[in-house]
């Protein structure tokens, strides 16, 4: 199956939703409390698409299977750090149509693209309660960084996340 990763526009936002909210329904079927339906909408979008970058996965037919998140810093997990990392969000998975082992692809491109601008290192984080996605990322090269326990949601509760992070130079 070719697959072809391009920066997201505007114009696929809904694809963008509809993404996030399988993904999340996947966890929700398989025991994981980490995404919700209908918790990012297409202004969320919208805003990364602007702000940051969108990188979204087709097939050579144009299909969505897949989708991530570039932001070039993300203080409200990992405070003020110096330009030397990119950070992966929402790594998005259609798991009805991605071959297996996709999620890892998409990570190896998201490390490839931060490894382009000369950033040293790829970061992410994860639901403190959610281990074994911490084990997924752990076999993909990331090592645990750190902690932050009070990472403020939208609603202004607080969550733990696991800070994580993989050279790529």
């Amino acid at each position: 199956m070719k697959i072809i990763c391009r920066l997201a526009a505007h114009t696929d936002v809904e694809t963008l939703v509809a993404l996030f909210d399988g993904a999340a329904r996947w966890m929700q079927l398989n025991g994981i409390a980490q995404w919700k339906p209908g918790d990012k909408d297409a202004d969320h979008f919208r805003h990364w698409i602007k702000e940051g970058e969108v990188w979204i996965a087709e097939t050579a037919e144009g299909d969505a299977i897949g989708a991530y998140e570039l932001w070039w810093e993300d203080q409200p997990a990992w405070g003020i750090q110096p330009p030397v990392a990119g950070y992966v969000h929402r790594l998005m998975i259609d798991r009805d149509a991605a071959p297996a082992g996709f999620g890892r692809l998409l990570l190896a491109h998201a490390e490839q693209r931060i490894a382009d601008t000369g950033r040293e290192f790829v970061r992410l984080d994860c639901l403190s309660n959610n281990p074994a996605l911490r084990t997924y990322y752990e076999a993909a090269g990331y090592r645990v960084a750190g902690e932050e326990p009070g990472k403020v949601a939208k609603d202004g509760s607080r969550y733990g996340v696991i800070l994580l992070e993989k050279a790529v130079r």
